[in-house]
């Protein structure tokens, strides 16, 4: 069967995206999805992205990892998504939709950012030399002075694979304070089992570590990714970081037939 597919980047992070609202797709084959994601043989992407019918909102999106598997909140994808949906007049500038850790509203702007609402962080704990925070998918935080000096897919994947996470896993940040407003990062992203130019919601983990940590006092921090810059804001309410947003650019690259 033949399907119709668009590909979106966000700072540089790219996904498959189809709209499968009448659920014709096989999402059980986990093959053919790592196969469609890989960059030598298939369309090649960090993850495959379905867009199906809701009952609660817009749409549902089920997020799949390049390793063919659904995989948790990708926050980035999440943005893309909604740039699909707005394309294909399934959405207005403003949506509702569903994901894996449940409901999420998004605006796209004029100039075609999109702002994603985050669910509320409502635990961040320290292991000393590290953070960890879930914020739709689980993240690991190490600050560093010159982020460019680390080999992420090593230590990324020591990391990942290590206690305490173990065969859960998480995903592994490395972070550097440019100044009070920008910090730079670099992420393995499990799943990939790769670094990836850019992760979403370790984008907000990011900016959520830093300001628990002391590194920064601003609620509104730049995010600077080897793919491009990604905006995080939020409010404080003692120990919880609410009003979670992630803004940034979501681009088609290009459309396609796949033979599935």
């Amino acid at each position: 069967m033949d399907f119709q597919f668009d590909k979106y980047q966000g700072a540089g992070n790219d996904f498959i995206i189809l709209d499968d609202r009448t659920q014709k797709f096989p999402s059980d084959d986990h093959d053919r999805i790592k196969w469609l994601c890989n960059r030598n043989f298939g369309i090649g992407a960090d993850g495959l992205i379905l867009i199906r019918d809701s009952e609660k909102t817009d749409f549902k999106m089920v997020y799949f990892n390049a390793n063919g598997y659904e995989g948790s909140l990708c926050g980035n994808g999440s943005r893309c998504a909604v740039a699909f949906c707005r394309a294909k007049d399934i959405v207005g500038l403003k949506t509702t939709f569903e994901a894996s850790d449940g409901l999420h509203k998004a605006v796209v702007d004029q100039e075609g950012l999109v702002c994603l609402e985050m669910n509320d962080v409502t635990s961040i704990t320290n292991n000393g030399d590290s953070l960890f925070i879930d914020t739709g998918s689980p993240h690991h935080l190490e600050f560093v002075s010159d982020v460019l000096a680390v080999n992420v897919k090593i230590k990324g994947a020591g990391i990942r694979y290590g206690a305490p996470y173990f065969e859960a896993g998480s995903n592994v940040n490395f972070i550097e304070k440019t100044n009070e407003e920008d910090f730079k990062i670099r992420t393995y992203e499990r799943g990939v089992e790769d670094e990836t130019l850019a992760c979403g919601t370790g984008a907000i983990a990011a900016a959520i570590g830093a300001h628990s940590s002391g590194h920064t006092k601003l609620n509104g921090i730049n995010i600077h990714a080897l793919g491009g810059v990604l905006r995080v804001e939020f409010s404080t309410n003692s120990d919880q970081y609410e009003n979670v947003k992630l803004i940034g650019p979501a681009l088609q690259v290009f459309s396609g037939t796949i033979r599935v």
